[in-house]
């Protein structure tokens, strides 16, 4: 696949259950990471397939949400293209601890 998932990560407005509940489902090994004033990071290593990691979702009032990260030759470009088929930019950051860069993208409701 040219653009793989390489990451997932769930923003939930209750670390301690969905912790209970995934972990329990999937069988998923979770590790707690201090990230200072941010909070607790947890990461979600599954073996093999794609990991990914759960916090506290930072918007008050957003319910829980999954959000999925895409491997991208070019931020920038891909950031146009799907601006160009109706996304909206809602944030791009130019440097992220593990990557070069990272965009948050808000589909148009027909496609999600």
């Amino acid at each position: 696949m040219a653009n793989p998932f390489i990451h997932v990560e769930l923003n939930t407005t209750d670390v301690d259950t969905a912790k209970e509940f995934y972990g329990e489902l999937f069988d998923w090994k979770l590790e707690d990471m201090e990230m200072g004033p941010s909070g607790t990071y947890t990461v979600i290593k599954v073996g093999d397939g794609t990991g990914g990691g759960l916090l506290k979702n930072p918007m008050p009032g957003v319910p829980s949400f999954w959000l999925a990260y895409v491997l991208v030759d070019d931020i920038g470009s891909a950031t146009q293209k799907a601006k160009s088929l109706g996304a909206k930019s809602i944030r791009t950051r130019s440097r992220c601890r593990t990557w070069a860069g990272s965009a948050s993208l808000k589909i148009p409701p027909a496609l999600r």
